[in-house]
């Protein structure tokens, strides 16, 4: 199967409705294999930074490592059909193979767009105070479709402080 998506990154609630797309996306996110979703990362850092501009914080930058990291636990969940942060290992087990003194998440699904998912991000009180924790400098975004369950995809998102040295 061969489709193609926009980003959606989401915390821990589910849209109501889930509408097919009716218009090809802006290569955000696409779908390149059944098991395989990549993401512009940095189209996402540039949405996070600016937000954080908006509240008198520095940016984000892409970090591969964090993407490596979202990335697996996207897959989990999806392999899972489950949502959360301690789907197949804990949070605080896996956090650990990071080298950060602080490490946040956040988990969702089904989300259909970048604007959808960001507005549901940005207005829930735990994952808004991720994305404005200023000592988050990094970040990463996974994704990892699944064809056989309500969600349809899932997403993580990790934000980090800078590396320990």
């Amino acid at each position: 199967m061969l489709a193609a998506f926009m980003l959606g990154i989401g915390m821990a609630a589910c849209p109501a409705h889930q509408e097919p797309l009716t218009q090809q996306p802006s290569c955000d996110v696409s779908l390149v294999a059944a098991s395989q979703v990549q993401v512009n990362a940095h189209a996402l850092a540039s949405i996070i930074s600016a937000f954080r501009r908006e509240h008198g914080l520095g940016p984000v930058t892409v970090d591969p490592d964090l993407n490596r990291f979202a990335q697996a636990h996207a897959r989990t969940m999806a392999a899972h059909n489950m949502m959360g942060h301690d789907v197949g290992t804990s949070f605080s087990e896996r956090r650990r193979s990071l080298r950060a003194r602080i490490v946040v998440e956040n988990v969702g699904a089904a989300y259909n767009n970048v604007a959808e998912a960001f507005a549901s991000w940005r207005d829930s009180p735990g994952h808004r105070a991720n994305m404005l924790d200023p000592d988050m400098t990094r970040m990463g975004i996974g994704a990892a479709p699944t064809s056989d369950t309500y969600y349809k995809s899932f997403w993580a998102l990790v934000m980090a402080s800078p590396n320990r040295r």
